[in-house]
């Protein structure tokens, strides 16, 4: 019994499995841990198509970069455990002991079959990914499924720029200005909105040009609702984000989810 204590601290998986790889391997612990991680292997290879629509995003910043991984399985059971959380917590300590989130994201990888044979469930790393800027903010919304990262000049506050993450995770920014906004979408959206017009009766016989200061007014309105720093603040919707965190000094932005 000490040694199935010995292999299941070792490698975390049930009981079972530690005494039928003690037996497969004539009570040697260290060929015991081969042998799982072998059934690890296997156990990835079988679950490899299952769905992963379950698990946490997690944010660290330091200074001017923020860290952010999401780590995925296939049951909210699984998500509320301990176990799933360390590895959430050593997904992150990797990218931030990193030299890049690639790296990161392979050294991640190469455990995932442990993990696997471990939770018993498919586990993925749907996101590895650094931010920098002068100053960092995130915000993870209460499911764990949902978050932003926010960076900045280094004029901005911290906390105000917390608040800004909030709002990304529960709006849907295409661009940060206007002037960044991707052409092909408006583009999209204009011709959807011309198509409209033809189809509307009350636009009949209207001249071309009170036609296209129509069109010109329902574009802005278009790019204004889906550019972050011209959006209505969610905290007070009477300030834009630009009015309440200032005129430039976002630099980037990104949501995150799964």
């Amino acid at each position: 019994m000490d040694m199935i204590k010995e292999l299941r601290n070792a490698t975390g998986v049930s009981i079972t499995e530690c005494k039928n790889a003690l037996e497969a391997t004539g009570g040697d612990i260290d060929s015991a841990i081969e042998e799982l991680r072998k059934k690890g292997m296997a156990k990835a290879g079988k679950r490899a198509d299952n769905a992963t629509s379950e698990g946490r995003i997690k944010i660290s910043t330091n200074g001017g970069k923020a860290f952010i991984v999401a780590v995925t399985c296939e049951t909210d059971f699984v998500t509320r455990s301990e176990s799933f959380e360390s590895k959430v917590n050593e997904a992150l300590s990797i990218l931030e002991a990193s030299d890049s989130a690639d790296s990161a994201k392979s050294e991640i990888e190469g455990k995932l079959s442990d993990w696997i044979l471990e939770l018993g469930e498919n586990i993925r790393l749907p996101i590895c990914d650094v931010i920098e800027g002068e100053v960092t903010a995130s915000y993870v919304h209460s499911n764990h499924k949902v978050a932003a990262v926010v960076a900045a000049k280094s004029s901005a506050s911290e906390d105000d720029l917390k608040q800004v993450a909030m709002h990304v995770t529960a709006t849907d920014a295409v661009a940060l200005y206007a002037a960044n906004f991707p052409a092909d979408v408006i583009e999209k959206e204009k011709a959807l909105q011309l198509e409209m017009m033809k189809d509307d009766p009350s636009m009949a016989g209207k001249p071309d040009n009170v036609l296209e200061n129509i069109i010109a007014g329902k574009m802005k309105k278009f790019v204004n609702e889906q550019t972050l720093a011209e959006q209505s603040f969610i905290v007070n919707p009477e300030q834009t984000i630009k009015q309440f965190i200032g005129e430039d000094t976002i630099t980037s932005f990104k949501k995150f989810s799964i």
